[in-house]
């Protein structure tokens, strides 16, 4: 062996090593998540296993059961019995539940006859791994078949191996006592260092239980340190998962994620959805399910946040007012609803709407709640929209802009606030507008306005109280 070789072994082998390492530490600490798998146990009842060597199969496979992560959408696990013949004691859609599935291996029995173990391989590949009893088709899915046997098979057992790798079943072959090496070697899948284990008796089988735990190890990282996470201000690292946290003076909103700077703030926001013929029906849906984002980032309720919604192109329409959903669920369903108008970009028109319109009392608006604009397009305007997004801003209204595709970035900076940095958005791709739902943040703080408007508000409501009060006690005299 030349030296280069010798070195690139060493590297191989020392990879290898780590990831046993970092698995094998990660199953210790909890880190560690089972890949979705259908595992099918494929074990031999045949005379030569006794009684008390057949219990002892079960033993260890309800451990490796324990190991891994049951359910619908994680690892689904069957069981073969075989002898002379063949029984499907558990099908892969039988048990959701590791308790469920312990439960039903305890109660196997063994069949006590011959060994045809070609037959058991020809059966899991056509029964035991067919969807009719609960195997999955994605090829996310892994398909394991695990063999523990103690003798020489009494049938082929080469070629319909052969063919069971190659309809993409991983074979694990476990040999007990009298069992031939060759026997193994033909039904295990490459490498075969990794796919065949002895043991001298079933005593000793048990000792295999960290390698099959280990095998099915996904390694969690660490969401936080990786950035795979979208919290706004602090990441906690919990096993397998994350949680977030606010900075000092701000608090965590509902959706668990983004952080207010005041508590039961009350806002008024308003979308405005370009829907003209550019945007295309496919991407107009992706705009929606954009929309019920940002609303799934917000307090909507009856005192808090309202949600209006504007829908343009070469003509304005109001999709529903502000206020008339108070709750998140209404108004994500409301927002699935919307109909595409396709033809032209009036963008200027529709902001005029927004002043005009949707940000009056008349249509929902609260005197005294901060106003927030979020205006979305794909494309140039066909109309000016400069002094309707200047006047929108001047009026007090808090702008954001956000664009894809097609948009003019010079059109979306004059249409955001200040600073714009923090209120103009652009993507290239429909597809990657989630992105900008994680970064657009609405945080206002509703203040107390020391306006004349507002304390005639005040007057009236005391005027209003004071007559019921005369009128209540009128009427009781």
């Amino acid at each position: 062996m030349t030296l280069l070789g010798f070195v690139m072994l060493l590297c191989i082998l020392g990879a290898q090593a780590t990831v046993d390492l970092r698995n094998a530490a990660a199953m210790a600490a909890g880190l560690c998540n089972t890949k979705p798998t259908d595992v099918v146990f494929i074990i031999d009842s045949s005379r030569s296993v006794r009684p008390a060597e057949f219990e002892q199969v079960k033993v260890f496979l309800a451990k490796v059961i324990d190991g891994l992560t049951v359910g619908p959408d994680a690892t689904r696990v069957g069981v073969v019995n075989y002898a002379s013949r063949v029984k499907n004691e558990v099908s892969l859609k039988s048990h959701k539940t590791k308790a469920a599935l312990v439960k039903a291996v305890s109660k196997i029995e063994p069949l006590s006859t011959g060994t045809m173990t070609g037959l058991a391989i020809q059966f899991a590949m056509n029964v035991a791994f067919s969807e009719a009893e609960g195997a999955r088709k994605s090829p996310d899915i892994s398909k394991v078949a695990i063999i523990v046997t103690d003798g020489r098979p009494q049938d082929n057992i080469r070629d319909i191996a052969v063919k069971a790798r190659e309809a993409g079943i991983e074979i694990f072959a476990i040999g007990v006592g009298r069992v031939e090496l060759t026997t193994l070697r033909q039904m295990a899948s490459e490498p075969l260092d990794d796919h065949v284990d002895y043991v001298e008796s079933y005593s000793l089988i048990e000792k295999l239980t960290k390698k099959f735990q280990e095998a099915f190890c996904a390694v969690v990282s660490d969401l936080c340190a990786t950035g795979d996470h979208d919290c706004e201000h602090i990441c906690i690292s919990t096993p397998g998962s994350f949680k977030c946290a606010c900075r000092e003076g701000h608090t965590l909103t509902g959706d668990g994620r983004t952080c207010s700077a005041c508590s039961n703030a009350a806002t008024d926001v308003v979308f405005l959805i370009d829907g003209s013929k550019s945007v295309r029906p496919e991407n107009f849906e992706l705009v929606k399910k954009w929309i019920n984002l940002i609303i799934d980032k917000l307090d909507v309720s009856e005192t808090n946040a309202h949600v209006g919604l504007v829908q343009y192109s070469s003509s304005v329409k109001q999709e529903f007012p502000l206020g008339r959903y108070n709750s998140k669920k209404a108004l994500k369903e409301a927002v699935k609803k919307m109909g595409y108008m396709e033809r032209g970009t009036m963008t200027g028109q529709a902001i005029s709407f927004l002043m005009d319109t949707s940000f009056t009392p008349s249509q929902g608006a609260r005197p005294g709640v901060p106003k927030v604009g979020i205006v979305f397009t794909d494309g140039r305007s066909q109309d000016y929209i400069v002094d309707a997004a200047r006047k929108a801003k001047e009026s007090g209204f808090e702008m954001f802009a956000v664009g894809v595709g097609n948009a003019v970035e010079d059109e979306l900076r004059e249409i955001a606030s200040s600073p714009v940095a923090d209120h103009y958005f652009y993507t290239a791709d429909f597809k990657t507008m989630n992105q900008i739902a994680k970064k657009l943040q609405i945080n206002v703080c509703q203040v107390e306005d020391p306006c004349e408007c507002n304390s005639l508000v005040k007057f009236q409501k005391k005027v209003e109280e004071a007559l019921q009060a005369l009128t209540k006690k009128y009427i009781l005299s």
